[in-house]
């Protein structure tokens, strides 16, 4: 592989280690400890900038590698109403989301930064507009006890049987995964933490 410098992926979700894994990426994945909670007046896409900023900076600051790693942080949040739907804390909290979102349009933005400690980072985000079908109370409850939704913003994943929920959407599709592949390979690339690109 044409990079210099080793790789961190801030973050413990299974959708980015596969989003990155995919295009060829070896990184070593490195979860952050951070409190995720909104600042009053905080917009969402400065929500998700901070949080994705401050989740890869926790994590580079801890390492003591020669030469110092890049990291990648992400942070996905799904918003309706300007009101910041997070991960549902029981099966309830899903379907009372899913009901939110069915039939209407909302936002899946993911904030990302990538950077080496001590040295700038680049922090931007990604904003996708989905489109839910109108769901009806069994769909509702039925896809909530798949219990797939659990430890996902807005309830749902848009790569498994969620999928069904969709009727479209107007972006990135994998910004609703997790990650917005594209737009942070080439950021590393610009950054000059790759080389080129794709990977050999």
């Amino acid at each position: 592989m044409n990079n210099k410098h080793p790789f961190i992926l801030a973050s413990a979700s299974p959708r980015r280690r596969r989003l990155l894994g995919d295009v060829g990426l070896e990184f070593t994945v490195i979860p952050a400890d951070i409190e995720e909670r909104r600042i009053p007046s905080e917009s969402p896409v400065e929500l998700s900038r901070r949080l994705a900023e401050q989740k890869a900076r926790c994590v580079a600051d801890r390492q003591k590698t020669t030469p110092p790693a890049w990291v990648i942080g992400a942070d996905t949040i799904v918003v309706l109403d300007n009101d910041v739907l997070g991960k549902p804390t029981d099966q309830a909290a899903a379907e009372a989301m899913l009901r939110r979102l069915s039939g209407r349009t909302h936002r899946v933005i993911t904030g990302w930064a990538v950077g080496q400690s001590g040295s700038s980072w680049v922090v931007d985000h990604c904003s996708t507009e989905v489109t839910f079908h109108p769901l009806t109370e069994r769909q509702i409850a039925d896809y909530a006890a798949t219990k797939e939704g659990m430890d996902k913003a807005g309830a749902y994943a848009i790569q498994g049987i969620g999928s069904f929920l969709v009727d479209r959407i107007d972006g990135n599709y994998y910004n609703v995964v997790g990650l917005p592949i594209s737009h942070v390979i080439r950021t590393l690339i610009e950054v000059g933490a790759l080389e080129s690109f794709p990977l050999r």
